[in-house]
């Protein structure tokens, strides 16, 4: 994966001073025969930010030399860098620089500027991670939903206030109707943004697997057949969870033949404290065979 990584970034610098628009990241994962789901969430956890951001701030370190030479007029710059008007430019530009094109021009500043990126992997002495190989057969998430915005690190309020809300009497009878692993309350993550931008809205469940039928009043998600990678951990929660699910793009994935496939990340809570300051979890996440032949 991190060759991979490095051939997006090749190719980012590739598209930087072109007028042919966006990077096709669907073609490019095809090229690279993987995908683009896949893709894009390995990026997005590797360099800390989604790929759109990271090409649009390369982007704007490139313009940047050009709009202070003054040179050239600001529409050539503009198209030259895929913007069809000075106006969508300088939106971008300002986002990156924190002023306007023209400003910069007759300033010379202030430039903010996003080096080339570069993944390597290092090998480090690190604790091996608890995980196992789990196929599943089609089955539903069943319980309660709601949007909420993603957050990276820490308690996320949205998700904490919507739990909250749930009665002690609904939590037992979520419980009841646990028929199939993953076991237990769940906490489900669906419909997340491909980047995995924080603030992005996604679909947090609250809830169980179930083979059974699904009550009139509560929500619902399908979840079709396919393997999983069960990744256990134990200690400060949530800090603890989110650390196993960032190893995951550090260290499992790059040195194992999987990789991730649309679907619900689920986290089973196997045990917790009872102010639930720590925890033992399991984090459900759906994959497949990163060795499958690219098909024509």
């Amino acid at each position: 994966m991190i060759a991979e990584l490095n051939r997006v970034v090749a190719v980012v610098e590739e598209h930087l001073t072109t007028d042919t628009g966006d990077l096709d990241v669907a073609v490019l994962a095809r090229d690279l025969a993987t995908t683009e789901h896949h893709l894009r969430r390995m990026f997005s956890a590797l360099a800390g930010m989604p790929l759109s951001e990271y090409v649009r701030r390369r982007r704007m370190t490139v313009a940047a030399g050009a709009v202070v030479a003054g040179s050239e007029d600001l529409l050539t710059i503009a198209v030259r860098h895929g913007y069809g008007s000075t106006e969508a430019f300088g939106r971008a530009f300002r986002s990156v620089h924190g002023a306007g094109p023209s400003d910069v021009r007759r300033d010379g500043g202030p430039l903010r500027t996003q080096p080339r990126l570069g993944f390597a992997l290092s090998v480090e002495g690190s604790t091996p991670m608890d995980t196992r190989i789990v196929e599943s057969d089609a089955f539903r998430l069943v319980g309660r939903a709601a949007r909420v915005p993603l957050v990276h690190a820490g308690v996320n309020p949205a998700i904490q206030a919507f739990v909250g809300s749930i009665t002690a009497e609904e939590h037992v009878r979520l419980q009841e109707l646990s028929d199939r692993e993953p076991a237990g309350l769940l906490a489900v993550s669906d419909d997340l943004d491909p980047d995995r931008t924080e603030g992005s809205q996604l679909t947090y469940l609250h809830g169980v697997a179930r083979d059974g039928e699904v009550p009139d009043d509560l929500d619902a998600i399908e979840v079709a057949a396919g393997t999983w990678a069960v990744f256990r951990t134990s200690g400060p929660y949530p800090a603890a969870l989110q650390e196993t699910w960032a190893a995951t793009a550090t260290s499992w994935f790059p040195s194992n033949p999987w990789r991730l496939r649309p679907g619900p990340e689920v986290v089973a809570v196997l045990e917790r404290a009872d102010d639930f300051s720590t925890a033992t979890t399991e984090l459900w996440l759906p994959v497949e065979s990163a060795q499958r032949t690219r098909t024509v």
